[in-house]
């Protein structure tokens, strides 16, 4: 199952939610999210910094981290950053593979 890896940070609204909720009731949020598409929830951190907190997650495909983003975006809660993992059996796959690609100017 493909691999992602969430950064987040909370609004001061999401903030207030956070405050009011608790970083369990969060975490149990995500987890129903995430299992509601089919997905799991690796790991999560609370952090502090620029991110509030980073998780991995485990979707079956991209359309569906696609639809939790939109979902939470709209929300105004928090601002998320999603980035696909790979693992360096995927990344020899992808260098086996020929690429027909000409630079600019070339």
């Amino acid at each position: 199952m493909p691999k992602f890896l969430i950064q987040a940070a909370y609004t001061s609204e999401g903030t207030k939610g956070l405050l009011k909720e608790g970083a369990s009731g969060r975490r149990a949020a995500v987890e129903q999210v995430v299992a509601g598409l089919g997905g799991t929830v690796e790991t999560m951190y609370f952090s502090f910094g620029e991110d509030d907190f980073v998780c991995i997650l485990d979707f079956p495909d991209p359309v569906s981290v696609a639809a939790v983003s939109l979902s939470v975006k709209a929300s105004g809660a928090l601002r998320t950053r999603a980035t696909p993992l790979l693992t360096p059996e995927e990344i020899d796959e992808a260098a086996r593979r020929q690429v027909d690609f000409r630079p600019p100017g070339a």
